[in-house]
């Protein structure tokens, strides 16, 4: 769509700038997509285009997930989740296999990476409660893969270009104060301390997913079912945030329904924290969802863009990437194999076969059909209201 609307029929950017906004898009943390919208609004307006564009770009996708997690608020009594919504979950953990495996032939194409992917998936299989180990696995890969010096990338001479300073020294003033309210916010039991603990809990993902909306579910999970959980967080923080794993799934799953990026997820879990303190406070944290997530994206690429001209000319580089995106894959294998131990597959009923059928069906269509994503999430909507 960006090619046939920015390339060919507005000339905004060439095909080959277009391929490497997205290249380098991929490369850093955050929404992908929303940061390659954003650079063509730089290049052809600066900033205040680029903030503009933004906005108009992440706008929809945002009003109706926060819509979507007041009317699971609204109507608890009917029970959408295990009704309407019941074969949503499935059809998500199809949706995560496919990117998984998608991600996997793009990323993943020789022995080092095999075993960076495969450690990866174990490791946060089985410590998927720690905080700490995201980032270790993304840094750990990204050594790793410099280690070998069989595999020639190509380089490039590029001469720098100017950088401005500002968007990274806002990005690092924002992260500090946030983490730094969050906590005296959960030490001192302030009465809102769950808006202080939601911006930099959605700040953080912003700043260090790397892959996407599908590595965000992950994420997610880790933050707001898994952790709180934990015998350690319950003893020290027993006031943690908390979100039902259905409800993050059903979100997960009607955000493939709608135009707009993954990441707006966000605003929908934002409303879901906080639906418990009213409608005012639940559309602050739709909002507080929004802006905490895309902000980090916006900041680090406006920043990073000038500074990557001048660095994809060194080999070290371009091989820590490539570790970096072995880990998010084994990421990705890692959340699917979580969701799955928890779908209850040990009780043989119908419910439970037709749950596996959707995830099976889900793949295959994605994988070869041409079927749009709302029509598979109005299938399965469908099949939750029959059975």
């Amino acid at each position: 769509m960006m090619l046939k609307t920015f390339v060919n029929k507005r000339r905004y950017v060439t095909e080959e700038e277009l391929v490497e906004y997205n290249s380098f898009c991929q490369m850093l943390p955050g929404a992908s997509s929303t940061q390659t919208i954003t650079l063509i609004g730089y290049k052809r307006g600066g900033v205040s285009l680029a903030v503009l564009t933004l906005i108009i770009w992440i706008l929809p996708a945002c009003i109706l997930m926060g819509a979507l997690s007041f009317l699971l608020s609204i109507y608890p009594d009917r029970n959408l989740t295990a009704g309407l919504f019941k074969f949503v979950q499935p059809m998500a953990i199809g949706f995560l296999i496919y990117a998984a495996i998608k991600a996997f032939s793009i990323s993943v194409k020789n022995l080092i990476t095999q075993i960076v992917m495969l450690l990866s998936m174990v490791v946060t299989f089985f410590l998927f409660k720690a905080p700490w180990v995201f980032p270790l696995l993304i840094i750990t890969g990204g050594i790793v893969t410099n280690f070998s010096n069989k595999r020639i990338l190509k380089k490039e001479d590029i001469r720098p270009r100017q950088v401005r300073w500002t968007n990274i020294w806002l990005f690092l003033v924002i992260f500090l104060i946030a983490g730094l309210m969050s906590e005296t916010a959960r030490k001192q039991n302030w009465p809102e301390r769950k808006a202080f603990n939601l911006f930099e809990n959605f700040y953080r993902f912003g700043s260090f997913v790397f892959g996407g909306g599908d590595v965000l579910l992950p994420m997610l999970l880790d933050q707001y079912v898994a952790r709180p959980q934990a015998p350690r967080v319950i003893e020290k923080n027993p006031n943690a945030i908390k979100v039902e794993r259905s409800d993050l799934l059903t979100g997960f799953g009607m955000v493939r329904a709608i135009p707009g990026p993954v990441f707006s997820v966000a605003s929908f879990t934002g409303g879901m924290v906080m639906k418990d303190r009213g409608y005012k406070m639940q559309l602050l944290g739709c909002i507080i969802g929004t802006v905490a997530i895309f902000l980090p994206s916006a900041l680090l690429v406006l920043f990073f863009f000038p500074v990557w001209q001048y660095l994809k000319k060194y080999i070290f580089i371009l091989r820590a990437l490539e570790g970096i995106n072995a880990v998010v894959v084994g990421v990705m294998w890692a959340a699917a194999l979580y969701l799955l131990k928890g779908m209850g597959f040990h009780d043989v009923n119908l419910s439970s076969v037709l749950s596996m059928c959707i995830i099976v069906a889900t793949y295959l269509t994605l994988r070869y059909a041409r079927i749009p994503a709302p029509i598979i999430v109005a299938g399965c909507l469908l099949l939750g209201w029959i059975f």
